[in-house]
């Protein structure tokens, strides 16, 4: 079991890392001298697929079932044989009728049809909502983990303001806006969030390399 400020503190640290990762980049794009260039890059931004439910799922889906949680990446990793192809005429399209949502993108297949882009929003809201709910559960569940010893119960009830969920959703939040949805506009690469996305994804690797070492030869 950790100490609750010294995981608080680990955490804290990480988000301002990320925020300085973005914040460069955006620098280095504003002097002409872009660091997401790289296919490297790129691709390590893809990967933001793998949230942080998808650990706890893929975890408890070995502990389980053994080799049957690889269907849970197989079938991104042979949608990706052709991604390619999709992601390139995606992007053409994006540009040529300068898009920026997928209730536009979809929209724009239909006579740009503003009642399909209601609906699509409406039902990416209700769908997308919960399962964001679902990646702040898996991260407050790590907390309690870390900070909480086994024999001690982790669903302790605390007032909302002592939620520890709630100022992450803040702070993600704000790192959102700041370097996500400042401009609404096609030709802008929002490099320094795909720079901070990279990384974490990098360091999700480097993390789920080493568990799986631990796993196997520890």
């Amino acid at each position: 079991m950790l100490s609750a400020p010294l995981v608080i503190f680990t955490a804290f640290a990480y988000l301002v890392l990320l925020f300085a990762i973005a914040w460069y980049a955006d620098r280095r794009a504003a002097a002409g001298r872009s660091i997401i260039s790289s296919p490297w890059v790129y691709a390590l931004s893809i990967a933001v697929y793998a949230t942080a439910w998808t650990y706890f799922g893929s975890v408890g889906r070995a502990a389980v079932d053994g080799i049957w949680f690889l269907p849970i990446y197989l079938g991104p990793t042979l949608a990706m044989i052709l991604g390619w192809v999709v992601i390139r005429k995606m992007i053409r399209i994006a540009r040529t009728y300068r898009i920026t949502s997928v209730a536009d993108f979809i929209a724009s297949r239909y006579g740009k049809s503003p009642l399909i882009a209601g609906l699509v929003t409406l039902i990416t809201v209700v769908g997308i909502v919960p399962y964001i709910a679902l990646q702040l559960k898996a991260i407050s569940s790590g907390y309690a983990m870390m900070t909480t010893s086994p024999d001690e119960t982790s669903l302790v009830d605390v007032s909302w303001w002592q939620d520890s969920t709630l100022y992450l959703a803040l702070a993600l939040a704000g790192f959102i806006m700041l370097f996500g949805t400042r401009h609404l506009d096609m030709t802008e690469r929002h490099e320094g969030m795909v720079a901070a996305i990279a990384f974490e994804s990098l360091v999700k690797l480097v993390a789920f390399l080493a568990v799986g070492l631990f796993v196997v030869y520890g």
